[in-house]
């Protein structure tokens, strides 16, 4: 029973997919939905792709570990991020009307940034999307108990999410999403309503999760290596996630600057609210089955809060519960198949074939979309004994060190040059590679801390001194979307 109505509720999903691409007519529909969605929808897609199976599984396995402390770089950093984009990205991002981030490269420092910061955007959607798609796996496995191998079940669900994205594109992604978050929402609450009653009341759980320290947030009695560390988590994701594909397409797919600035602000704070809810359902899920929880932290933490809802909660609750964590994963997989598909198109391909018409930008696009879900398809199963919030987790530094200063300086920059981006990205890659290559560097100071100050010492030297590099600035088309009636 419960397997046919998870096969139901995937099928309602790709038809919603399916249907919302009768919207595309053109490459700016298929991008970024014509610049047409209003802020609800701006909203919950921003929402829905953000909260992935990494909050569901991978956070709620690390809290129970590690507590609060463990989990400062998502979900504190990854909301955090979003807001940070309405405040202080979206306005002006969005009065550009380009289709990708990399065309801001391209209009700020040319066509060299441009592919630089594009290479680098696309390899770090590996590693989130992998995660997706392990997940999915995971799920598959866990519905039918075994009966799909886990990496049936990630090719199974990847084929399933990519079906939507190829023909919809950003139209599917949103109207989807928007379902998807109503199903996350409520079923997460219902989940976490019925925990507590089994664990004997909210309030015991949470005094449990206050007396075993889990709601330390701050490093406790920390000598300064560990604050370094700890800052260095913040920032990854919030800072990392600013100059990604996915964040943009949102900002501008909103149908004016104002949804632009607010859905991701809003999506961000509510993504923090919400991602108590997997916190405090596996910190019940100890109060409820301390032996089983004790036996799945020495063999998968990630699997104590589908193990808690197959054994201790009605049918209606388990199909609340694998539609929510489905929703969760087909959402957060089918904008990271989309956003690097669509930059590999308009700032690697189109610089390689400059003739291209819209219509076979189009066309391109939705190969790459297959091509991409290839290869990551490839790469979850060739990494599929790693940990989703690993995987998660080190997607981020590299645009981290290699994209988001040339974004920031460019916008709030005005003597930021073309030779002070280039050397902010060698210097951040090539720092960053350096303290991941040298053992004991990495265990000494983090990575990511090394090659954003070398990312930022690279911008401001290379601007300032002579210039050997011409500062190029660069015409980027300006696409229209269809008109919605």
């Amino acid at each position: 029973m419960l397997i046919t109505f998870i096969a139901a509720y995937l099928l309602i999903s790709i038809g919603i997919g399916l249907y919302a691409a009768r919207r595309v007519n053109n490459t700016a529909d298929y991008a970024i939905a014509g610049r047409n969605l209003p802020l609800y929808v701006v909203v919950a897609t921003t929402f829905a792709t953000w909260f992935g199976s990494e909050l569901v599984l991978g956070v709620s396995a690390v809290f129970v570990e590690e507590g609060l402390g463990g989990v400062v770089e998502d979900p504190f950093g990854a909301g955090m991020c979003l807001i940070l984009v309405g405040l202080f990205f979206a306005y002006k991002l969005y009065k550009k009307n380009l289709i990708t981030i990399g065309d801001y490269y391209r209009l700020r420092f040319g066509k060299t940034i441009e592919v630089l910061c594009s290479i680098i955007i696309i390899f770090s959607y590996l590693g989130w999307v992998a995660a997706q798609v392990a997940a999915l796996g995971l799920v598959f496995n866990m519905l039918t108990d075994g009966a799909i191998s886990i990496v049936a079940g990630m090719v199974l669900g990847t084929l399933i999410v990519m079906i939507y994205t190829l023909f919809g594109g950003m139209w599917s992604v949103a109207m989807t999403d928007l379902v998807q978050m109503v199903v996350i929402c409520a079923g997460l609450i219902a989940i976490a309503w019925f925990a507590a009653d089994l664990a004997g009341g909210s309030d015991k759980v949470i005094n449990y999760a206050v007396a075993e320290g889990k709601m330390q947030f701050f490093p406790k009695d920390a000598d300064g290596k560990t604050w370094l560390f700890f800052f260095a988590a913040a920032i990854t994701m919030m800072l990392g996630s600013i100059p990604q594909q996915d964040v943009f397409q949102r900002v501008m797919s909103s149908k004016n600057e104002k949804v632009a600035v607010w859905g991701p602000v809003i999506g961000g704070t509510l993504y923090i609210g919400f991602a108590f809810i997997p916190m405090f359902v596996v910190t019940a899920a100890v109060l409820i089955m301390p032996e089983a929880t004790a036996a799945l932290m020495g063999d998968d933490p990630q699997k104590i809060l589908p193990t808690l809802v197959m054994q201790h909660m009605p049918l209606a609750l388990q199909i609340a519960f694998f539609g929510a964590l489905l929703s969760a994963i087909m959402s957060t997989a089918s904008a990271t198949m989309l956003a690097p598909s669509t930059a590999f198109v308009e700032n690697i391909l189109r610089n390689i074939k400059p003739g291209m018409s819209d219509a076979q930008t189009l066309k391109a696009m939705r190969l790459s979309v297959v091509g991409f879900t290839a290869c990551v398809l490839t790469y979850a199963i060739t990494m599929q004994d790693s940990s989703i919030y690993e995987m998660v987790s080190g997607a981020y530094q590299v645009p981290l060190v290699g994209a988001f200063v040339p974004l920031v300086f460019g916008l709030y920059w005005k003597r930021a040059t073309t030779q002070g981006a280039l050397s902010a990205v060698v210097l951040g890659i090539g720092t960053w590679l350096t303290f991941w290559a040298v053992p004991g560097w990495a265990d000494a100071f983090p990575q990511q801390l090394a090659g954003l100050m070398g990312a930022i010492f690279g911008m401001v030297s290379g601007s300032l001194l002579p210039q050997y590099v011409t500062n190029a600035q660069e015409e980027v088309k300006h696409y229209q979307g269809s008109t919605i009636d």
